[in-house]
């Protein structure tokens, strides 16, 4: 592809990604994408990506190899065994609020995942890509084994839970950033987040059982 057409794509990436963020995944048409991407060519989602499956995956995608990067920087400065819990959440979270915090203002990569959550035939590309790496896969593996004396059944169950909050706490002060309400402290976020989590997969269990069956979901993308 021609730097003309790469930019092309990347004008359709931003027009959608401000779109789906807005009004939702099912309200926007390929047509609209391409009317507030500035082109006349109403078919230029299908020309640049084939097809709304396409261009979803390639949204969802387009900033993973950042996140990895920082991910992988974070985990080096870890000590092999014996990572304190905040520690390994820290390498999974603050990479994330890093590149969010790095994205140019107003910003809608936090708003269109949290639109993407509510979409069920997207929850297992969301789930794949997000521990795409095996940077990622090993330090899940490795907080889960720091709060080993948790049930299993219940650890899936707060891990459910926590990727939705982190989710919707980022595409919440993304939002009051937009507007003007907040002064961006991405940062702090991350570490309200870090603890938060923390809390809550370390409490205490008072009833076990495995009544949350969602799908094994991940923190972050």
């Amino acid at each position: 592809m021609g730097q003309h057409g790469e930019k092309a794509r990347e004008t359709l990436l931003d027009a959608a990604e401000e779109l789906f963020a807005r009004y939702g995944i099912d309200a926007v048409s390929n047509r609209r994408i391409a009317e507030h991407a500035g082109t006349a060519n109403h078919s230029a989602v299908a020309y640049h990506f084939g097809g709304r499956d396409e261009l979803l995956e390639a949204l969802i995608t387009r900033h993973l190899e950042d996140t990895h990067r920082r991910r992988a920087a974070l985990t080096e400065q870890l000590d092999d065994d014996g990572a304190a819990l905040h520690d390994l959440l820290a390498c999974l979270i603050l990479p994330w609020v890093d590149h969010l915090a790095s994205l140019p203002v107003p910003s809608w990569r936090a708003r269109f995942l949290h639109q993407m959550r509510a979409v069920p035939s997207m929850k297992a590309l969301l789930n794949r890509t997000a521990v795409a790496s095996p940077v990622t896969e090993d330090l899940i593996r490795r907080t889960a084994a720091a709060v080993g004396d948790i049930p299993a059944s219940v650890l899936h169950g707060r891990s459910w839970i926590l990727g939705s909050m982190i989710i919707g706490v980022c595409a919440e002060y993304e939002s009051r950033i937009h507007d003007g309400a907040e002064t961006p402290n991405w940062i702090g976020v991350g570490y309200f987040l870090i603890d938060s989590c923390a809390g809550m997969l370390s409490a205490p269990v008072t009833h076990p059982g495995d009544f949350m069956t969602q799908p094994s979901p991940v923190f972050l993308l």
